[in-house]
């Protein structure tokens, strides 16, 4: 993670598209204007889960299987999804660079944080309910 964010910072920086540090204003319209194409880059995800999900639809009523028509919808968009995961993720990276954050240690920190959690987990919840 730490050579992918390294490797996203120089790329950034070579092409000006860093968040601005010049002054408080620069960094507050920067960090909006990077805030508003993170969140277009994440919408852009569901929109490709979405795509997937009505081609899943769609081929089950033609008659396909359901299991092979959402392994066929999901092979449509895997390429597209992916882009969209790496723009968001440059985008996050311009974020951890701003606030110098070491995102490798901080995922490991996050990690730790849910593990020693005791509160109920609602994705494990609803797996059981699903069963």
């Amino acid at each position: 993670m730490k050579m992918i964010h390294k490797e996203l910072e120089a790329f950034q920086l070579e092409r000006g598209w860093e968040i601005s540090q010049e002054s408080a204003d620069k960094s507050t319209e920067s960090l909006l204007l990077n805030h508003l194409l993170l969140t277009t880059e994440i919408a852009e995800i569901a929109e490709e889960l979405r795509r997937m999900l009505n081609r899943a639809y769609d081929m089950k009523e033609e008659g396909v299987e359901e299991g092979k028509a959402f392994r066929l919808a999901k092979e449509e968009v895997a390429e597209d999804i992916g882009k969209e995961i790496a723009d968001s993720i440059a985008y996050l990276c311009k974020f951890a660079t701003f606030f110098q954050r070491d995102i490798e240690q901080d995922i490991k920190n996050k990690l730790n944080e849910i593990q020693s959690r005791t509160k109920p987990n609602l994705q494990r919840r609803m797996k059981e309910e699903v069963r």
